[in-house]
């Protein structure tokens, strides 16, 4: 007799719960659009300054919500992306 849980390898369900870290893909759409990075924040938030809205906005290093990606997108004056 055999677990349900004895065919799935113990590595599999330990990487379905890494959450996605949004920040990288996010950094590439901002400097796309012509913003750029003012200077670091506390901890390992960072300072940006988007042409388009005018605005210094805060881009945190480890975003795992794709809700929090596109407010940030927002405050930079750019459409949803995630």
């Amino acid at each position: 007799m055999s677990s349900p849980h004895a065919t799935i390898p113990r590595a599999s369900l330990a990487s379905d719960l890494v959450a996605a870290n949004f920040t990288p893909e996010l950094k590439k759409i901002l400097q796309s659009h012509g913003c750029s990075f003012k200077r670091q924040g506390k901890g390992d938030h960072e300072l940006w300054f988007s042409p388009i809205s005018a605005k210094t906005f805060v881009v945190d290093n480890g975003i795992k919500s794709r809700h929090t990606a596109n407010g940030v997108l927002k405050q930079a004056g750019i459409d949803k992306a995630f």
